[in-house]
């Protein structure tokens, strides 16, 4: 295998001998087999209990169910999009403070960062429901929600920048201040597009989390897909049904966007790879 093109996984896996694939593969068949029959299980408790009955399911025919749930998928969206957007301005003014050479301005963002990190986004919605009013902060829905979601996610993308300008060979910053580039212009010019690039797919996976942690929207009264699906299931009382809709809704969104960190990561390697 070409160490070039060698990514953290290939480095970590070991490709598997005969025997343990045969352990794998028996395994795997045992661990499918028991899945079947736990959902065969689920199934035939949700049959008995009505749930499978054509009336819950009947509302999905309709034109009106599908905009409904549309319109809390877009709600859904503009919160990921707009926390995507801000984690990453926050996160990129914190990074910047984190590898200045001030301690005073490197201290106040590490604390700021562990604190984004340690802190459940639970809480952050709660502080900008519950307390911030009291202190005269009145804000939208859409902000109590978009700006827990950003602070929860900016510590990780400071980080996640920081990895990826720490990756960056310090020969080349020596060069530059050698040639007698400003340490701005080092920064901005050459080191910060290279460590960008290297995470971008990291970047785009942390997408994931911020698209998930949106699901706290109900806490704020936010018209966002699960909170438009708990409207449909009050209405209809198909529990099973509606979420069921929802969480594959949920599970192609992931997906897809996995698949983009996938191929970005597949495609900076190469281009790595071909520039050096």
């Amino acid at each position: 295998m070409n160490g070039a093109h060698a990514s953290i996984r290939d480095v970590l896996y070991d490709a598997p001998g005969p025997k343990a694939k045969r352990r794998i593969a028996f395994v795997t068949v045992i661990s499918l087999l028991a899945l079947a029959a736990l959902l065969a299980a689920i199934v035939r408790r949700f049959y008995v209990t009505g749930q499978l009955d054509p009336k819950y399911w009947s509302i999905f025919l309709r034109y009106t169910t599908w905009r409904f749930i549309g319109r809390g998928l877009l709600g859904t969206l503009q919160v990921a999009a707009a926390s995507s957007v801000l984690a990453f301005a926050a996160g990129m003014l914190l990074m910047m403070a984190r590898v200045c050479r001030y301690r005073v301005l490197n201290a106040i963002a590490t604390f700021i960062i562990e604190l984004s990190r340690g802190i459940p986004t639970l809480l952050f919605i709660y502080f900008f429901f519950l307390l911030a009013p009291q202190f005269g902060l009145q804000l939208p829905s859409f902000w109590r929600i978009t700006l827990p979601v950003s602070i929860s996610a900016m510590g990780v993308t400071a980080e996640a920048l920081r990895s990826g300008v720490n990756a960056v060979p310090r020969g080349q910053t020596e060069a530059a201040v050698s040639l007698g580039m400003r340490s701005a212009s080092v920064f901005f010019k050459i080191v910060f597009p290279q460590g960008f690039r290297y995470v971008i797919p990291t970047l785009i996976s942390e997408m994931v989390i911020v698209f998930k942690d949106t699901t706290y929207a109900y806490v704020v009264n936010y018209a966002d897909l699960m909170q438009n699906a708990k409207v449909l299931i009050s209405n209809y009382d198909a529990l099973l049904a509606v979420y069921l809709v929802v969480a594959v809704i949920y599970i192609v969104i992931n997906y897809l966007i996995n698949k983009l960190a996938a191929t970005v990561e597949r495609r900076t390697r190469a281009a790595v790879a071909a520039a050096k």
